[in-house]
């Protein structure tokens, strides 16, 4: 059991008919996302053709910061706007889908990008599921 799905277990409040299990799946995701896309741009910082790398570790830090909200607005329950949750949620995809795809062109040279693109992929497949359960 991930601290997400503890935290949803022990929530006070009736979370309504929210997939738990997808926000939870989504929440995680979003956080290891975040990581791995700044620890990649470190990476990207460290190699030689770092010039080569510019736009990657842009996507890279703007893709980190998008998960990084997202997870911190999953997380909050009280006052919930489905609104909002299926903006960051669609925001936080498109921003994976975008980081996957440039870090994909680089991870025949750079296994970084490589671990990179993976996190990205199975965070966007995580922000879809949970939209999907919206309705």
């Amino acid at each position: 059991m991930t601290h997400a799905d503890e935290m949803l277990r022990t929530y006070p409040a009736d979370l309504g008919d929210v997939n738990r299990a997808a926000l939870a799946r989504c929440i995680a995701e979003c956080f290891d996302c975040s990581q791995t896309c700044t620890a990649c741009a470190d990476a990207c910082l460290s190699e030689p053709d770092v010039a080569d790398l510019i736009k990657c570790i842009r996507t890279d830090l703007d893709c980190a910061d998008i998960c990084d909200t997202t997870g911190r607005v999953l997380s909050r329950h009280t006052g919930y706007d489905a609104n909002l949750t299926r903006a960051v949620l669609q925001a936080c995809a498109i921003a994976c889908r975008s980081c996957a795809d440039e870090c994909e062109m680089h991870a025949q040279r750079h296994e970084h990008c490589r671990v990179c693109a993976q996190a990205c992929r199975r965070c966007e497949q995580a922000c879809q599921e949970l939209m999907s359960t919206l309705g």
